[in-house]
């Protein structure tokens, strides 16, 4: 058991993967080889390095001499200058041309893009194995009438499927908005100190084209289609808000979602999966708690809180730039990604195990229905010749005295059963039966449902890998 404390994304609610993604050694790598991108087009564009000084930066990308970078930095205060200096204790025969025109942001604000990047790619993995699992769901019970609410209060019916499209709908516009933002996503390149480029334009004897060049080749090799046109030292840090931005819009649409869920399984309608050993309470062993759903509010809510951190970031930078960015993205960029990938690590798990009580929602259906009803039973009743504003006022009179007999004595709805015995509807309780059929109050919702997923999202995910949709075991 450790004595120190670690950040609870790391040991209890994020991947492996995403972990890994924002780990040190990445960073660290990527930084080697974006030495070596800049190395080898430098010698492209036609600056003195040797295919042997490249060669031997390769050879040590992933030997990183981690003791004599923190035993540099201890001295220098400066991690990039430190590992510059271990890289070059590893590469004498290339030592004086890594880092070569380069400023710290060459390394760190470029690594950054590409982490970034990565990022977005494996939340949009997780994004859609969760729209493929709930497009199963809302297909499967379509059909199914389940009361609406409003207010969380009844009201006309749905389908459970219908409900389903609702928080499909809101992950496809979080898709969306993460295609967009992963497309936009330029690099920084090698802009230098201020953004002017003056360093390599002095490196290339005044030549723009080769400074130009060096940019956007740089950007390819490292799996980029742009470069941001103009920028300080940094790229622009209202690039981090955007990105935030995106995983506080999966953040809403979860929190939604496990609102709901939370809301169905206090109604025993659906419930999250619940395992075999699982304890959902040291004192009371009965229960089931929705906790899934319920680490889903708490991380997502910390996703939103989080994207609050970087638009402050950008709106207080300085000129071409200032150092206050540094310690804050250190922490509020790869901890947002960590949180929505457990967020929809959750997301995942729940969608593929939701159970549903069919009969437990006719029920609730069947306690609230007569209500429902008595537009259809005022309709056929004038149809039989009733006067339509006299039954308006008796079907009002009656309800209110069901409805207050249920909530006062806690008796059945016996709605029906009155307006039988009242003779101005001239309908008995048969006739009053076949306006009881839930199917007839869902309006379009099962064709909506088809409609929707054959539209908006089957044509997206036959163009998705189902297999390459990542695990979602929980580890805790």
């Amino acid at each position: 058991m450790k004595d120190f404390y670690e950040s609870p994304l790391n040991s209890r609610y994020a991947s492996e993967a995403m972990q890994r993604l924002f780990s040190p050694d990445r960073k660290f790598r990527t930084w080697r080889r974006l030495w070596i991108a800049l190395a080898e087009t430098e010698q492209e564009l036609g600056l003195p390095i040797t295919d042997e000084q490249i060669a031997e930066l390769k050879s040590n990308a992933d030997v990183i001499n981690y003791d004599v970078a923190a035993r540099e930095e201890a001295v220098v205060r400066h991690d990039v200058m430190a590992h510059v200096h271990a890289y070059g204790e590893q590469c004498p025969a290339a030592k004086g041309i890594i880092h070569l025109g380069a400023t710290s942001c060459y390394v760190g604000d470029n690594t950054d893009l590409i982490l970034m990047a990565d990022g977005l790619e494996l939340i949009r993995r997780r994004l859609v194995g969760t729209i493929r699992q709930l497009s199963v769901f809302a297909r499967t019970w379509k059909d199914l009438p389940t009361l609406g609410f409003t207010h969380f209060q009844a009201a006309q019916p749905v389908t459970v499927g219908k409900r389903a499209t609702l928080w499909i709908q809101d992950l496809m516009m979080d898709l969306a908005d993460l295609d967009f933002c992963l497309e936009s996503l330029g690099f920084l390149g090698s802009k230098g100190t201020t953004g002017t480029q003056a360093s390599f334009l002095n490196l290339f004897d005044g030549d723009h084209e080769k400074v130009k060049e060096l940019d956007r080749r740089i950007a390819v090799k490292m799996g980029f289609n742009k470069v941001y046109p103009v920028s300080g030292q940094t790229y622009s840090r209202k690039v981090d808000s955007r990105v935030l931005n995106v995983l506080a819009g999966i953040a809403q649409s979860a929190h939604k979602f496990s609102n709901d869920i939370r809301l169905l399984q206090h109604l025993k309608e659906i419930e999250e999966p619940f395992e075999k050993g699982q304890i959902g309470s040291s004192a009371m062993a009965y229960k089931r708690n929705p906790m899934r759903s319920e680490r889903i509010a708490s991380l997502a809510r910390y996703v939103l809180a989080a994207a609050a951190n970087p638009a402050f970031t950008a709106a207080g930078q300085w000129f071409e730039r200032t150092l206050d960015d540094s310690a804050n993205k250190r922490i509020a960029v790869p901890e947002a990604f960590l949180a929505t990938d457990a967020v929809l690590m959750l997301y995942e798990n729940i969608t593929a195990g939701l159970v549903v009580y069919p009969e437990v929602i006719r029920r609730h259906l069947a306690d609230e229905l007569p209500f429902m009803a008595t537009e259809n039973i005022l309709m056929a009743a004038v149809k039989r010749g009733g006067d339509r504003q006299d039954l308006h006022e008796r079907i009002r009179q009656h309800s209110m005295d069901a409805g207050r007999r249920v909530k006062q004595e806690g008796a059945a709805n016996d709605l029906l059963s009155r307006i039988a015995a009242d003779p101005a509807f001239g309908m008995d309780q048969a006739d009053l039966d076949q306006l009881l059929d839930a199917s007839l109050y869902i309006g379009r919702s099962p064709q909506q449902v088809e409609e929707y997923l054959s539209e908006y999202v089957d044509s997206l995910l036959a163009q998705e890998k189902a297999e390459e949709v990542i695990s979602s075991e929980l580890r805790v």
